[in-house]
């Protein structure tokens, strides 16, 4: 008979779902903001006290790790691509393709336009590419070193290299997330993207414009001459440059142009690296091997340059994906016990006008994203929770998807927590705090996005029935 009882599951209120926030927030800001301490044992606890709740709830053990289950396999995309952007930056330094960028960078660009280059470079790779991560950790490092000899701040540079980034993750049709903004909003991607450019352009052109006018104090300043010579003379001593260590960067932009499979592409474009290491730099197959799983070690006697190259394999990013995993275990849990669907909820009780939905959608999105560091998650569930909310309002779906984008995509990497945060962070050797107020394309656009809202600019009604996907 006891075997038959099923436990009668709570209905958590509001003030109950909000105390997983506040904990948070007192963790990570008192843990994390002022004694440094370790983001994933921060979460842990978090996840830890919301487990708690959810055993009030009526919530057993097993349903919630469930929940953390479900969470970590939406992750395990993300995990994969971490993973193998470690295998890219190791392989590519120790083929010179990484140095090769640096190297010449250096000799072509005028300090004064660096800042709008670096923003402009990097938003055509990402835009080709589709993916941020890459971006940055290909090309972004180079004009982390770039930066570095120019002797401009890591702040600004890292700025404009992960808006840039940005810019392609979020309107490129090889994007992840551009991709599946628009399944959850029930909107088309093409539509989508269209839509994005009324909030994404404004923004990133406003960034350039602040990166090309902070550029020029540093036009007139006299360059390190000797520093810049010694980099220059250390890396053309150290590696072997030719137009052949071009072939991994084309690998990855064919794999993007074609469609197909991400972590595959990067998987070849590192196996190539590993065969122009062995051939032009003359390092043996199982050196090359031990960089690409952990890391190229240098020693050139130059410290700048150790510092710059010194970095990559696979071991390195393993950091982002245990931390992911604790930051998905909170996530995990919220979303089973139903504590994130009520504090959504409570939102739409405020929603009177179209200005207040869009203001709406963008809290939701900004709160997941602060919550799970999870661009998917920012994405999918105010997406899910505010489809009716559209429909019903006669609001074209794309709507929607651009809010969830301009909110949930291009904020995660701020979250200092985020698995993007973090991993900005350590690939570019840049702390979050740093970057944050440079990276002017990421909050610009949820500014547009209300300003549209209100003012009812850029916003569409629904005429098409074939603005929902198919079977939706």
């Amino acid at each position: 008979m006891a075997k038959n009882l099923i436990v009668q599951k709570k209905i958590p209120s509001l003030s109950i779902s909000t105390i997983p926030l506040i904990m948070m927030a007192l963790f990570l800001g008192v843990g994390y903001g002022l004694f440094r301490i370790r983001a994933e044992v921060l979460l842990i606890l978090t996840a830890f006290v919301t487990g708690l709740l959810g055993i009030r709830l009526g919530y057993s053990w097993k349903e919630m790790e469930d929940g953390i289950v479900d969470s970590i396999r939406q992750a395990m995309p993300a995990m994969l691509i971490v993973i193998c952007v470690g295998l890219l930056i190791g392989s590519w330094i120790a083929c010179g393709t990484i140095p090769m960028l640096i190297y010449y960078g250096i000799k072509i660009l005028d300090p004064g336009y660096f800042l709008m280059t670096t923003c402009l470079v990097c938003s055509a790779v990402s835009l080709f590419t589709g993916t941020s991560w890459g971006t940055v950790g290909t090309i972004g490092i180079a004009f982390i070193g770039v930066g570095k000899a120019l002797d401009i701040p890591l702040g600004p540079t890292a700025g404009a290299i992960i808006t840039g980034a940005y810019f392609g993750d979020k309107i490129s049709p090889f994007s992840d997330t551009t991709n599946l903004a628009p399944i959850a909003a029930r909107s088309n991607l093409f539509d989508h993207i269209r839509h994005l450019l009324w909030t994404t352009t404004p923004a990133w052109l406003i960034g350039l414009i602040i990166y090309f006018i902070i550029g020029l104090q540093y036009r007139e300043q006299s360059l390190p001459q000797d520093q810049i010579k010694l980099v220059l003379n250390v890396l053309e001593g150290e590696f072997s440059f030719n137009l052949w260590l071009l072939i991994p960067p084309l690998i990855i932009l064919f794999f993007a142009i074609k469609k197909l499979p991400t972590v595959p592409g990067m998987v070849i474009a590192s196996l190539a690296a590993v065969i122009l290491t062995v051939i032009f730099q003359k390092m043996s197959l199982v050196d090359t091997l031990d960089v690409v799983t952990n890391g190229y070690k240098g020693n050139t006697g130059a410290q700048d340059v150790d510092v710059l190259l010194n970095r990559g394999g696979m071991m390195s990013m393993m950091g982002v994906t245990l931390i992911a995993f604790c930051a998905f275990a909170f996530a995990g849990i919220m979303q089973k016990t139903g504590m994130l669907k009520v504090i959504l909820e409570k939102l739409l009780k405020f929603v009177r006008k179209t200005g207040m939905l869009i203001t709406s959608v963008s809290a939701s999105s900004i709160i997941v994203a602060f919550i799970t560091g999870s661009s998917f998650l920012s994405i999918i569930i105010p997406g899910e929770l505010f489809a009716p909310a559209f429909k019903e309002r006669n609001l074209a779906a794309k709507n929607l998807s651009r809010t969830i984008e301009d909110s949930g995509t291009v904020v995660v990497p701020l979250v200092p927590w985020s698995m993007a945060g973090i991993f900005m962070a350590g690939t570019l050797g840049v702390e979050t705090i740093a970057y944050v107020p440079w990276c002017f394309m990421c909050y610009l656009g949820v500014v547009f996005a209300l300003f549209y809202g209100f003012t009812g600019i850029a916003i569409s009604p629904k005429k098409r029935d074939d603005e929902t996907i198919p079977g939706s």
